[in-house]
């Protein structure tokens, strides 16, 4: 049996820096990863498909260069070779950039291979057994695959396979109108494919107001993408030509599907009984406000604890977890402000509350709106779709929350992700001087225009 002062499994955007930190506090740290270093985010999800997402934006761009002047001639072609080259590239750089800090680190053995815990205390890996009194899960998760009629019939994509697709499909049908799904429908269709959306539920990104979500809907029709929304009954068939889709109010002659309807932990096969941890009726590992387990010593970290499905929030567990346990601080994660951003274009930039959930919890409230046409960097730029909306309560002056579905909004969104976190007002923060011409230079017109809400 092998000892370490710690033992990481998972080596997603939480697990390799936390592994790093305590060997350079001088302790001895095996980090086991079964199969890539750096996670979806390097290998499967942010890094590969806004890659991707950039390659389908200079797509559009030159579509549209006359509107700007620019004339190019003859149509535009896709080269589905050379833009699956060039996310591997940067995926590749990240994971081989990691590959080569990490196993240079004296004090850190890593180790590649499917771990499983024999007890609270011991893990196995590749026949060997190994033993430290603290553990570290960040083993992050997978798609889900819903149980539709003849799914198992055909050979569909998922957000994982779709990435190494190097020919245009004809027709490309996303079954799951949420946020993964809606940035590869915008792509494809970006090269040139023919896009279907098809969403179980009322509404598009289901979590955002209903203001935002048909402001969504409106840009991806607006680029020819047909969407079924409220689509039950939902079942796959082969055909001559590719697949069928049907659903009880539409039939779709897809090349081919992806599905895009979510996912979960990769916490099945880790053994987590025999070491007595926890998980919800979802699989995900119950923590507490300091990402520890009901296992004393066990420690839960990014995506398959449920409290974050992104990358920055996973890294923000690493931050919570060295600060307290090798800093002597107390953080926690309800002490966290969520944010994320949904990368279609233009981008939606959140943060905080929604105004549904605003109305939800008793308060009284505020709520602004702006139109990106009203915009003039957005008007120069000749990117007017979307808007600005910010909700306020209206007792404390505290911004509870924020929408930039615009021009630039997921970065625009950091000026209020920053007043949240500082606890700025906004009576405040509408005193700031922004530049000319920014996006940015709205926020304090927007704050300006806050008014009541009647509940």
């Amino acid at each position: 049996m092998k000892s370490f002062d710690a033992i990481v499994i998972g080596a997603g955007q939480a697990g390799p820096f936390l592994a790093a930190r305590m060997v350079e506090k001088g302790m001895k740290v095996a980090l086991i990863e079964r199969k890539f270093l750096g996670g979806t985010c390097v290998n499967a999800g942010c890094m590969p498909t806004k890659t991707l997402v950039a390659s389908a934006r200079a797509a559009h761009v030159a579509r549209n260069g006359a509107v700007y002047g620019v004339n190019l001639p003859g149509e535009i072609a896709i080269d589905m070779k050379v833009v699956r080259g060039r996310a591997e590239t940067v995926t590749m750089n990240a994971r081989n950039g990691l590959i080569g800090w990490l196993t240079g680190m004296e004090g850190m053995t890593v180790i590649y291979g499917h771990a499983r815990f024999e007890d609270p205390k011991t893990v196995s890996v590749n026949g060997e057994t190994l033993t430290a009194p603290r553990i570290f899960l960040n083993v992050g998760a997978r798609p889900v695959i819903p149980a539709l009629s003849g799914v198992n019939d055909i050979d569909y994509l998922t957000s994982t396979s779709i990435i190494h697709l190097d020919t245009l499909p004809r027709h490309l049908a996303v079954i799951g109108g949420s946020y993964i799904g809606l940035e590869f429908a915008q792509m494809y269709r970006r090269f040139g494919a023919e896009v279907s959306v098809i969403e179980h539920g009322p509404k598009l990104a289901s979590r955002e107001d209903e203001d935002i979500s048909d402001a969504i809907a409106d840009v991806l029709r607006s680029e020819g993408i047909d969407i079924h929304t409220g689509a039950s009954d939902i079942a796959f068939a082969r055909s001559r030509d590719g697949i069928t889709v049907a659903t009880d109010s539409a039939r779709i002659d897809a090349s081919h599907v992806l599905i895009a309807t979510g996912r979960k932990p990769n916490t099945d096969d880790l053994g987590l009984d025999a070491a007595g941890v926890i998980t919800d009726k979802h699989g995900y590992i119950t923590v507490d406000d300091s990402l520890a387990t009901n296992v004393d010593g066990i420690w839960a970290l990014g995506d398959c604890n449920g409290r974050g499905a992104f990358t920055h929030t996973s890294y923000n567990d690493f931050e919570i977890a060295a600060a307290n346990l090798l800093d002597g601080d107390d953080r926690k994660v309800s002490s966290r402000i969520l944010a994320y951003a949904l990368y279609i274009d233009p981008p939606l930039g959140r943060v905080g509350m929604t105004e549904k959930q605003a109305r939800a919890s008793g308060r009284k409230i505020m709520t602004s709106t702006r139109p990106m046409s009203r915009v003039g960097r957005a008007n120069e730029r000749g990117e007017t779709k979307g808007f600005m909306k910010v909700i306020a309560d209206a007792e404390t002056k505290k911004i509870l929350g924020a929408a930039i579905l615009g021009i630039e909004g997921d970065e625009v969104i950091h000026g209020i992700i920053d007043a949240m976190n500082a606890g700025t007002t906004y009576p405040a923060l509408q005193w700031s001087v922004p530049i000319h011409p920014t996006v940015s230079e709205l926020i304090p017109t927007l704050l300006g225009d806050l008014k009541p809400v009647q509940l």
